[in-house]
């Protein structure tokens, strides 16, 4: 192999960044689901994370990748509004 060939497969530095920031994504969103009172809440919510997650794997197209994170941080941050809301 040359110096500088990347093997078929490899991820480039773009894609690991972004995949770095997609698992720690879904990292944040497993820690404040872990924060819902109920049992059956936070089932569900987990359950339609790892769903969501699941569903967009396969994306490859980079706008539509950083709108989803995006997506996903507002909806994350509304998630722990409502907890801080039902904590007070």
């Amino acid at each position: 192999m040359a110096a500088g060939r990347l093997p078929p497969g490899a991820l480039t530095l773009k894609q690991f960044l972004r995949r770095q920031q997609v698992l720690q994504l879904y990292r944040k969103i497993l820690r404040a689901i872990r924060e819902v009172p109920a049992e059956q809440d936070r089932r569900y919510l987990k359950d339609w994370a790892r769903e969501e997650f699941k569903r967009n794997k396969d994306a490859t197209e980079e706008d539509a990748i950083r709108m989803m994170i995006t997506q996903g941080n507002m909806q994350l941050q509304e998630l722990k509004r409502t907890l801080k809301l039902a904590k007070s």
